[in-house]
């Protein structure tokens, strides 16, 4: 399985668009190859430089086997952040050296049972133990 984004390469910086220093809005994402037996999808898009727990920006599921999100759209589902809203938000480390931005998406034998208010403890005990395969794309961003 594979996850890709048309204005980065994995180890390269995010564009400012898709940062609290741009428009904030999501960056184009692809992603294709899903094992057999998978029947959902999910995302999570993390800060693991934040400090002693990764900073969570982004939880999503309900995405299609194959497939992509434009720019800017929403997933069919989302839960809430670490910012306490639901859907993406940004790279917005603070000054100084780069963090690391990684999306990673999950290939599930079943649909994560999540809801809008969820959190990132939720999603990952939802997919516990129903992971088939893992895609990440690595980001930095640096202010």
């Amino acid at each position: 399985m594979e996850l890709t984004s048309p204005v980065f390469a994995d180890g390269e910086p995010i564009p400012a668009k898709h940062t609290c220093d741009g428009d904030d809005v999501s960056p184009p994402l692809a992603w294709t190859g899903p094992p057999a037996g998978a029947v959902a999808l999910a995302l999570c898009l993390d800060d693991p430089d934040a400090g002693r727990y990764p900073f969570t920006h982004w939880l999503a599921w309900g995405l299609p086997l194959e497939g992509a999100l434009g720019e800017g759209e929403a997933a069919p589902a989302e839960g809430r952040n670490d910012f306490g809203a639901a859907g993406y938000r940004g790279p917005c480390p603070p000054p100084g050296k780069a963090h690391r931005y990684v999306f990673a998406l999950y290939a599930l034998d079943a649909e994560p049972e999540l809801g809008p208010s969820d959190r990132r403890l939720s999603f990952d005990k939802a997919v516990d133990g129903h992971v088939l395969a893992t895609a990440r794309l690595t980001g930095t961003y640096e202010r």
